[in-house]
């Protein structure tokens, strides 16, 4: 019998639940300055680009805000194009740096959308390659991801200036 290993999981596992419907990770993410701690990638003026923690796929990047705002008419002009404009380099840091065949790139905006965070907008970018899907998330619900997040954010970083 193969084993398979995801350990990071456990830390979402077992992480506290209690107030999930007004905790927001993604305030505190930016004021820890270690960003391959936290996982960041790119600083920007009004906006951070962060590796997602729990991915749906490896290298799925997420475009957040700094201040707390749940939809994109929330932004100022400038906060807009500077958001859309991470959301253009995120996709072509992964490009250049994991060769991805295609891209999902989109925002669930309100709990029905199926946003976990509704109350602060993101926007998650997430790299596919042709026949990365595969029984295990049906079967299982389980994903299966080829590296750790610690190794591919290093390689990200690479390309993120």
């Amino acid at each position: 019998m193969d084993f398979l290993h995801s350990y990071w999981r456990m830390e979402y596992v077992e992480a506290p639940k209690e107030n999930k419907a007004t905790a927001n990770p993604f305030l505190d993410l930016p004021n820890n300055e270690n960003d391959e701690e936290t996982l960041i990638l790119i600083r920007g003026k009004h906006h951070y680009v962060v590796m997602n923690r729990y991915p749906y796929n490896a290298g799925h990047l997420m475009v957040i805000p700094y201040r707390e705002v749940p939809d994109l008419d929330d932004l100022d002009e400038e906060e807009q194009l500077e958001f859309i404009q991470l959301v253009i380099r995120a996709k072509k840091m992964l490009k250049d740096a994991i060769h991805p065949d295609a891209f999902n790139v989109g925002m669930n905006l309100g709990v029905a959308a199926g946003a976990g965070i509704p109350w602060h907008l993101h926007c998650h970018i997430v790299p596919r390659w042709q026949g990365d899907t595969n029984f295990m998330p049906v079967l299982g619900k389980t994903r299966v991801l080829p590296t750790s997040l610690n190794s591919l954010w290093k390689r990200l970083k690479e390309f993120a200036d």
